[in-house]
């Protein structure tokens, strides 16, 4: 049989127990409150403090920060107890410090002065125990609510700060740079996500396989929060080390879903589309694993939606083969990624963005940097749902050939 150590029971019962300071100029109060309460303070279940006056307890007060009760008469030599609530106002006390105050019966004019000055109640002369019992019974229980209160703000700070540590670890894992190219005017890339909360499953990615071929990556992770995040995080990180063995696309998503539907055991999966461009050609290779079809922005301000390779999301199902396709860019063409996020964006009234909208936007921004393709579907996504919460992360990706 387990048993709690001496030390347990120490913790315990001083955790249990509430520490009283009484402020009162009368001698014999002291031997009275101990003899009246001595089952209490045998129990450790009230500890005294005692104080003549108003400057000796606030000499009390910032030697004993865990005081939790402050029981005070109002008629005191050299600080009475009226002066004593306003400094304590001022005093760094116990923030979950309450103050009973004692005074004459029918002294209606000091108990309102006291209550107004941040007494939280009051008990007449002559003291009747039982009902101070009950008033510092009272009490105790208001603050073992705020005590729990205070806990858990202090466990939501916590958590918040984690989060937003987080946040910045996740954006700083998604590149800010184009990758060294032979020529600056080959390719013209921007790329930003904007997380429904503090951390998302959305995520973006481009790197050079060799010095000739660009690979670009896009994706979504179902769910949103710390589990999409490191589910994200996981995606990307396995989908990058594949790709830059210089796989063609669908035999590198091939080899990542086997990857994450082996070590994935909470139904989570990634769609995901993965790009290949030849800077000396303009081909671009892709697959397409159940994501958005994009769009290609011709030189010419014509819109061509990407065809789809029919491939399944990543994670779900082992041993899924992935197809790959083909298209040629022209100089002066741009291929336009994004997430759901954008089509799915509401407004205020339920309605969605949708992909009509979009594919009216694309060709009405020209032909644009990239830069300034993006930002402008940011903003006529945040001016759509204006009002509203965002209720997906969103993440645009765009790739101009030869800019």
């Amino acid at each position: 049989m387990m048993t709690m150590s001496s030390r347990s029971r120490d913790t315990l019962q001083r955790e249990m127990s509430i520490k009283i300071l009484v402020v009162d100029d009368e001698p014999d109060l002291e031997l009275l409150v101990r003899q009246r309460f001595r089952k209490k303070i045998q129990q450790q279940d009230y500890q005294f403090l005692f104080a003549p006056n108003g400057v000796e307890a606030l000499t009390v007060l910032d030697r004993e920060r865990d005081v939790e009760i402050v029981l005070s008469d109002i008629n005191m030599p050299q600080m009475d107890g009226l002066t004593l609530l306003n400094r304590l106002r001022e005093a760094p006390v116990n923030p979950i410090m309450k103050s009973i105050i004692v005074s004459a019966y029918g002294d209606l004019e000091n108990i309102r002065t006291a209550m107004n000055r941040g007494a939280f109640d009051f008990v007449t002369k002559p003291i009747d125990f039982n009902d101070l019992e009950i008033t510092i019974e009272k009490t105790r229980d208001l603050q073992s609510m705020l005590k729990l209160a205070q806990s858990e703000r202090e466990q939501l700070v916590a958590i918040q700060h984690e989060l937003t540590v987080a946040r910045r670890i996740q954006q700083s894992i998604l590149p800010k740079q184009i990758p060294p190219q032979t020529n600056g005017q080959e390719f013209g890339l921007h790329a930003n996500m904007i997380a429904a909360k503090e951390v998302g499953g959305d995520f973006y990615d481009f790197f050079m396989i060799d010095p000739r071929r660009l690979g670009f990556v896009i994706g979504d992770v179902s769910g949103k929060g710390v589990p999409a995040a490191i589910f994200m995080a996981m995606s990307r990180t396995i989908i990058r080390a594949t790709a830059l063995r210089g796989l063609p696309p669908g035999e590198c998503l091939t080899i990542v879903n086997g990857l994450l539907a082996e070590d994935s055991d909470s139904a989570m999966f990634v769609t995901v589309f993965y790009g290949v461009l030849h800077l000396d050609t303009g081909e671009m290779e892709f697959t397409n694993a159940g994501h958005n079809i994009p769009y290609v922005l011709h030189a010419d301000g014509s819109l061509e939606p990407i065809p789809g390779t029919n491939g399944l999301v990543l994670g779900i199902i082992e041993g899924v083969s992935y197809e790959q396709a083909r298209m040629h860019l022209l100089p002066g063409d741009s291929v336009f990624l994004f997430t759901d996020g954008v089509t799915e964006a509401m407004e205020v009234d339920g309605g969605m963005y949708g992909e009509e909208r979009l594919e009216a936007l694309l060709p009405s921004l020209g032909s644009t940097q990239p830069e300034l393709l993006v930002q402008g579907v940011f903003d006529d996504v945040r001016l759509y749902a204006t009002g509203a919460p965002q209720s997906d992360d969103i993440t645009c990706l765009a790739l101009r050939y030869r800019s």
